[in-house]
């Protein structure tokens, strides 16, 4: 196997360590794409014991040197910041459900932004990726001991943020499915049924549409943010299912245009956490994977 093959063998997961780090697709390609010429710049690829660690620790220290500037970014970014949703193009499998849920979802990705960025890149190298903690103290440049307590304080730290009450991927699906119809049909008293008292919804528009700049509480508020929506719109709105970072989510249209990607973190049997994702760039991808062209950007808060 040639070097081009073995770095193609890799490039999967070396975009799944970035875009975790990252929360953006776009930057995480371009992580990437640094790897592989400074991949190329290695002149015995053989003779590496393991060509794939070697990728992944310098994959991972590319996409740390970017978080630490991306950090600085987003203290100034307009509103609150959530990751660039994902859309997988085929339907998953029970399997797959399983496998990425945990380590890919916006609420994931969401409390990952808590952590300083070395705690993140130790946390996922060692705890989705399986890195070693010499690969991990390579990344971060501290030393074995103090990355095992960086993971071990990142764990107890995402812990308090994850719900009580986990739920099955079909029980998440049928409640989303509820929740859409709901929303669609302005029901305003399955909408407040189907949310847990103290939800939180939390909106991103990048300043270029209007959205919220702090979490919205209360069942009741959203509750009432969704049938305004229905009030105004009536039937020119739709919503779908999707499976949009590893679990299922709704995307809302508009008079047949994108207008935004909603993750739902559940609480048990209600609705705890809406990640609403509105900014049209954070979008594009995903409208262009529709055969879309841009997103609606219609002045509506939600």
């Amino acid at each position: 196997m040639d070097a081009t093959q073995v770095f193609e063998g890799s490039r999967r997961k070396l975009q799944g360590i970035a875009y975790r780090m990252l929360g953006s697709v776009h930057d995480a390609e371009e992580v990437v794409q640094g790897a592989w010429l400074r991949w190329n710049e290695v002149e015995h690829p053989r003779d590496l014991d393991s060509p794939e660690a070697w990728l992944v620790t310098t994959t991972s220290r590319l996409a740390l040197d970017r978080l630490r500037a991306a950090k600085v970014r987003r203290e100034n970014y307009p509103g609150l910041w959530l990751p660039e949703p994902l859309l997988d193009d085929s339907p998953p499998t029970p399997q797959d459900v399983l496998e990425r849920a945990d380590d890919i979802s916006v609420a994931f990705l969401v409390l990952l932004e808590q952590l300083a960025p070395e705690a993140r890149a130790a946390f996922l190298m060692r705890e989705v990726f399986d890195a070693s903690y010499a690969e991990v103290a390579q990344v971060t440049g501290k030393s074995e001991a103090a990355c095992r307590q960086l993971v071990h304080r990142a764990k107890e730290q995402l812990r308090e943020g994850r719900p009580r009450q986990r739920v099955s991927p079909d029980v998440h699906q049928q409640l989303l499915g509820r929740f859409a119809a709901a929303a669609t049909q302005g029901d305003f008293g399955a909408l407040k049924t189907l949310l847990d008292e103290d939800a939180e919804l939390v909106g991103d528009g990048g300043g270029r549409v209007p959205s919220f700049g702090h979490p919205l509480r209360g069942g009741q508020r959203i509750a009432q943010l969704y049938y305004a929506t229905h009030l105004r719109f009536g039937p020119e709105v739709r919503m779908e299912l999707a499976f949009i970072n590893g679990q299922w989510g709704l995307l809302r249209f508009i008079d047949g245009r994108l207008e935004s990607a909603q993750s739902l973190e559940l609480d048990g049997d209600r609705i705890a956490r809406i990640h609403v994702q509105r900014n049209p760039d954070k979008l594009a991808r995903l409208s262009a994977a529709l055969g879309q062209q841009r997103p609606v950007t219609l002045r509506s808060t939600l």
